[in-house]
């Protein structure tokens, strides 16, 4: 018989929840901060108020063919939320006038975990401005305090106002008490580790940054969300220069790290909000996007970052979106189709925010090139519209510092010519001899941007430091004869170095000394302990790449066959003066290279090979 055969008739069970452990796991680790509990209580009061607004008919809102002098009346409901700290003994007050709950809905739904009336309302009505989705947020509660009551008055049965009281939430009591008027009052006995909640400071500061964007209003006890919101109607409408103004005071209260240097409208689609760009120099690798998030007017996230694009490290913002969903803790949102599409909206309206900018603000477009040039170049290979707007203004590192592509042409002869090695390479020689600006393709996006600029416009590009770079810039000498070759590699030949007749400009340029980056490479790999330093695909790969370079040395010493030096040092041929004479060609491009660290060569040799020629050449000094 199986092990899986029953002997018994099987036993029918419900499931057991462990109350205690699951308030330990809610309340203290569902939340990542304590200080949310202020956040979920006034959500609360806020869907209490909007929910007698739609199901009170005395409280409901006017429709669009009411008289607008109404509101005004005499007994009109106008919705209120106060939030109290005292200090000591500390207590959290929150007192709201909304619908109130009924003996039962107490019972069914505040004392009930995971049921939550506000979204049973929103799914019927299809109400917005309803924020909570999970029931949970009163959990929040027990986390601060020793003590929760909650007094409340419904609107349904008004003469009637019940006192909740609980410890620890795991019981309750529930008692009618003296009536008091329609709405609710929850009162937090705070516990020692959380009594700074009282402080007002604190609870205005908290309010202030959780509720800023709530469209009822909330007192502590001055307004505390009474800020002109941007994009809302009425500010909308305001002039030009005043509205921007407005956008600027309303980004700082969310940039604490930059000054906003200006902002950028969300344009169309499902969200709404505000961008701006950071008034902070950035580099490539920089990563200082900020975007706080709001669902249904209250605060979730103030590390959205991933709306975003991944290149806009120089960009702030604040969304408010009512399609994004939160996840249960209400500290961020699900990364699904509809984060996606605010996501988009976003990338779209930086990219055409800035095209306005450069339009209509040239002054402050300059002041973003400034500071974010090098994140841009990035940015601008992207997409097809921003390197259309940046590929002329945006600078790139050269040899005689950071300028834009259309002026490099002009100084390289119509050609642009990139190192992609590291500094010192034969650039400093160039750069010095042709007066040549020389991009250094090494920095964050200087090689790509170039390669596009020129494709678009049909400019050569050199790429220093590859074969077909070098072979560009330094035309091999075919016509020289078998025997000067010869000589030449006899009197310049050094260890590990070959030996190069070129020719290139200027002519008073005798040599450059090249480093081989493709040998150096197959020879990195060629280590055994490249085994271990790098991961087999990786160098089985590299090494694919490198079975095609012949290793003739680390190094190459083009020797420049038009010039006068080198014609004059191949004419010495007899005379003692031509082997010292090769020398210092020799050592001088190598001092001129600055490559020794590649080569890992010993300069002393080198400096006492050029004192030494020297020397021989000036002869001796006849005694005085």
């Amino acid at each position: 018989m199986g092990s899986d055969t029953p002997v018994s008739a099987p036993e029918i069970h419900g499931a057991r929840v462990d109350f205690d452990g699951l308030l330990e796991v809610l309340g203290n680790n569902l939340y990542s901060t304590p200080t949310v509990v202020l956040r979920e209580l006034v959500q609360n009061a806020h869907d209490s108020c909007s929910r007698r607004i739609i199901e009170d008919p005395a409280c409901a809102a006017p429709g669009p063919d009411a008289d607008p002098d109404a509101a005004d009346a005499e007994g009109a409901y106008t919705p209120r939320i106060d939030v109290r700290g005292e200090p000591g003994p500390a207590v959290l007050t929150i007192t709201d006038n909304g619908a109130g709950l009924t003996h039962d809905e107490i019972i069914r739904y505040l004392a009930t975990v995971g049921a939550g009336y506000t979204r049973v309302l929103r799914q019927r009505t299809g109400k917005p401005e309803l924020i909570g989705t999970f029931g949970l947020g009163f959990l929040s509660a027990y986390v601060v305090a020793q003590k929760v009551e909650v007094i409340t008055t419904s609107y349904q049965q008004p003469d009637q106002t019940w006192r909740f009281v609980s410890k620890g939430g795991q019981g309750f009591t529930l008692e009618q008490v003296a009536s008091e008027p329609i709405g609710s009052r929850v009162v937090l006995h705070l516990n020692g580790a959380h009594e700074g909640l009282a402080e007002p400071e604190a609870l205005r500061a908290l309010l202030q940054r959780y509720c800023v964007l709530l469209p009822l209003p909330i007192h502590a006890p001055e307004p505390v969300n009474d800020l002109p919101v941007p994009w809302r109607e009425g500010v909308v409408a305001l002039p030009a220069v005043r509205r921007a103004r407005l956008e600027l005071d309303f980004a700082r209260r969310f940039e604490p790290h930059f000054e906003p240097l200006c902002t950028l409208p969300l344009g169309d689609g499902p969200a709404e909000g505000l961008l701006w760009v950071q008034d902070g120099a950035t580099y490539g690798s920089s990563d200082n996007r900020r975007v706080v998030l709001f669902v249904r007017g209250m605060l979730i996230t103030e590390d959205a970052r991933e709306l975003l694009p991944r290149w806009a490290g120089f960009v702030g913002g604040i969304v408010e979106c009512d399609h994004l969903t939160p996840t249960a803790s209400r500290e961020d949102v699900q990364t699904d189709g509809a984060f996606q599409a605010v996501a988009t909206q976003v990338a779209e309206a930086l990219i055409t925010g800035l095209a306005a900018l450069a339009q209509h603000s040239p002054a402050a477009w300059r002041r973003v090139l400034t500071r974010h040039n090098e994140a841009l170049l990035g940015a601008a290979l992207v997409d097809d519209r921003l390197f259309a707007l940046l590929e002329r203004s945006l600078c790139v590192p050269t040899s005689v510092g950071d300028l834009p592509l259309p002026k490099v042409v002009q100084l390289g002869k119509g050609r642009l010519y990139v190192s992609v090695g590291d500094a010192g390479g034969p650039e400093d020689v160039l750069f010095r001899a042709m007066n040549v600006p020389i991009i250094d393709g090494a920095r964050y996006a200087a090689l790509p941007f170039t390669r596009r600029y020129g494709g678009a416009h049909g400019v050569q590009i050199t790429e220093l430091g590859t074969k077909a770079g070098d072979g560009d810039v330094f035309r091999p000498a075919t016509d020289l004869a078998p025997a000067a070759r010869a000589r030449l590699e006899a009197l310049l030949a050094a260890p590990d170095t070959r030996v190069e007749p070129v020719r290139f400009v200027p002519t008073s340029l005798p040599a450059v000394l090249v480093v081989d980056r493709d040998v150096l490479l197959k020879r990195r790999l060629q280590d055994d302990a490249a085994d271990q330093r790098i991961a087999a695909g990786v160098l089985g790969l590299a090494r694919m790449f490198t079975q095609s370079v012949q290793d003739e040395g680390r190094a190459a010493l083009y020797v420049n066959v038009d010039s006068p030096v080198i014609q004059r040092v191949l004419a010495l041929e007899g005379d003692g003066r031509q082997a010292q004479a090769a020398t210092l060609v020799r050592t001088m491009a190598f001092l001129m290279s600055r490559q020794s660290a590649e080569l890992a060569h010993d300069m002393g040799p080198t400096l006492g090979d050029f004192t030494a020629a020297l020397q021989a050449l000036i002869g001796p000094v006849a005694d005085g």
